[in-house]
C-alpha cells in the first residue's frame, strides 16, 4: 500500500534521511523503531506530507505522491497521528473528532461508531475541553480524530509516549482491532520493543538517518537484530 524509494531530506547542511527505503504491505501492521534523533519522525512526517523530500519518492497505493500537499494525501486515504498527540487543547472533544472531518465530502461528515467502542472514554467526554484531559485520553482522542477521516493508511508515531501503562494497552487492542477486523494499514513508530513485538507483523530498524535492518517482528529477539537497537 505504501512505498518508500530512497528517501532523503534535509534540514538546511543537516541530513535526516539518507536514502531511505520502505514498505508496509496493506492490512499489515509495519513498525519503525530506533533511538531518538534517528530520523523516524523526519520519515512520517515526510510520509505525510508535512516535509518535503530532497529527492526520492513516495507511493500510495501504486501513484506517485510527487509535492503533493499534506491535505490532498489526507484526501487520498493517508491519516496520522503525529507524536505529541496535537489536539486543539481548546476545542472541546467532539469538536476535536469534527476536524477529522475535513477531507470528507459533506454527506461522510460523521464520526464513526468504532471510534466509540475502541475508546468509550471519549464518548462520555464530548463536551470537555481537549486540554482538560489526561495525556492518555489525549492520545485516544488524536487517534479518534484520525479514523474520523476513514483512513486506508493510519501512521502513528510514538502513540504510547508518555502515557499510562493502563492506556498503552487499551491503545495496542486498538491497533490489533483496526488491523484486523477493519483491515486497516497501519505504519507505527515505536521505541517500546515489547509494545512493538506484540503488535507488528514486519519492523525496520533505523539509525543515523538509515534503515539498517528489516524483517519480521519475530526476528527482534535475535541478539544480531537488538544490536541495532541499543548502539
Amino acid at each position: 500500500m505504501l512505498e518508500v524509494e530512497n528517501a532523503t531530506l534535509h534540514y538546511g547542511a543537516a541530513v535526516a534521511l539518507r536514502d531511505v527505503s520502505l514498505k508496509a504491505e496493506a492490512g499489515k501492521i509495519t513498525c519503525v523503531l530506533g533511538r531518538n534523533g534517528v530520523g523516524k519522525t523526519s520519515l512520517m512526517r515526510a510520509i505525510v506530507g508535512h516535509l518535503r523530500l530532497r529527492s526520492g519518492e513516495v507511493a500510495f497505493e501504486g501513484k506517485a505522491l510527487g509535492r503533493s500537499a499534506a491535505y490532498d494525501r489526507a484526501r487520498s486515504g493517508i491519516a496520522f497521528v503525529p507524536q505529541g498527540r496535537e489536539i486543539f487543547p481548546l476545542l472541546s472533544v467532539r469538536e476535536n473528532l469534527a476536524t477529522g472531518m475535513a477531507p470528507l465530502k459533506r454527506g461522510q461528515r460523521s464520526i464513526p461508531d468504532h471510534v466509540f467502542e475502541l475508546f468509550p472514554v471519549l464518548k462520555d467526554m464530548l463536551g470537555r475541553r481537549g486540554g482538560d484531559l489526561s495525556g492518555g485520553q489525549q492520545q485516544q482522542l488524536a487517534i479518534g480524530r484520525a479514523l474520523v477521516m476513514r483512513p486506508k493508511l493510519l501512521v502513528l508515531d510514538e502513540p504510547t509516549e508518555g502515557i499510562q501503562p493502563s492506556i498503552i494497552k487499551d491503545i495496542g487492542r486498538a491497533i490489533t482491532y483496526l488491523r484486523d477486523t477493519a483491515g486497516l494499514t497501519i505504519l507505527l513508530v515505536e521505541q517500546y520493543l515489547d509494545f512493538a513485538r506484540g503488535l507488528a507483523d514486519s519492523v525496520a530498524i533505523m539509525d543515523r538517518g538509515r534503515i539498517v535492518f528489516t524483517g519480521e517482528a519475530a526476528s527482534l529477539d535475535e541478539p544480531d537484530v537488538r544490536r541495532h537497537l541499543m548502539l
